[in-house]
């Protein structure tokens, strides 16, 4: 019974939400219309991310600081969720890959936020790279997942490094983020969206179970060194992502500041 009360609520709250977001869409594309230029839709993607994730039921908790953009954010990647939970601690840009456009409800809050998306194959690495570096030179933050797949989230798979270059081009800092799901002081094993798992089914079990606690880690900006390769620096990011990881499973850290979910 609780289990269907919970649902209903929050899917009725992310409807409304959405209806909202709509709007917001509309507003900010008739803005553009009568400028006649393009309006940086971070600020107003990462309201529209937060309320997402809030009406979803997830609770939020921040570790260290969020840098001020623009900067390249880097992190470990394990479910769908990662987008709006991410998206609403910073004004930032993703890149994902294509798929995700064509996901009812996220895929959509995704392309009204100015996501950039990847092709697989066909070399489309150095063309997203050049997207990402021309964001961040016009001072948008940008995050990628380097791991480039989804994990069961108690460990972080090796970054590829080949989309870093953006950031050393653009000479801004890369900051790596943490993002840890817990329930009942475990790891949780629902938030994984992984294998042949489909988005609704993944949804709805999600949305039946009491919320889950997201743990978000924003460790140090760095840079690249002198002798440096983009593997060092990749093998470098990773291995600080996995240690927040595992931080965050030892329960270590004390949250800077949180964002509760209103449905428990």
């Amino acid at each position: 019974m609780m289990h269907a009360i919970r649902l209903t609520s929050r899917l009725t709250l992310f409807i409304l939400f959405l209806l909202l977001t709509a709007g917001i869409a509309v507003g900010v594309r008739s803005v553009e219309k009568s400028r006649g230029k393009a309006v940086d839709r971070s600020p107003w993607a990462r309201f529209c991310f937060g309320g997402a994730a809030r009406c979803l039921g997830f609770r939020v908790r921040h570790h260290g600081r969020v840098a001020k953009g623009p900067v390249l954010f880097v992190s470990n990647h394990i479910s769908w969720s990662d987008i709006p939970i991410l998206g609403g601690t910073a004004p930032l840009r993703f890149l994902s890959k294509a798929e995700v456009a064509r996901w009812p409800v996220i895929g959509w809050l995704a392309v009204q936020a100015g996501t950039l998306f990847i092709q697989r194959g066909g070399g489309r690495a150095n063309q997203s790279r050049t997207d990402i570096r021309n964001a961040l030179e016009a001072g948008q933050s940008v995050l990628v997942f380097p791991e480039g797949t989804t994990t069961v989230g108690i460990t972080v798979l090796p970054f590829h490094g080949r989309l870093l270059s953006a950031a050393l081009e653009a000479s801004v800092p890369i900051q790596p983020v943490s993002i840890g799901y817990r329930r009942n002081s475990r790891p949780d094993h629902l938030a994984p969206f992984i294998g042949d798992d489909g988005f609704h089914s993944h949804l709805i079990r999600m949305l039946k179970q009491p919320a889950v606690e997201v743990s978000l880690v924003f460790h140090e900006p760095v840079r690249a060194t002198a002798k440096e390769t983009i593997s060092d620096l990749a093998d470098r990011l990773q291995e600080t992502v996995a240690d927040g990881l595992a931080d965050i499973h030892r329960g270590g850290s004390e949250p800077s500041s949180s964002s509760l979910a209103s449905l428990t």
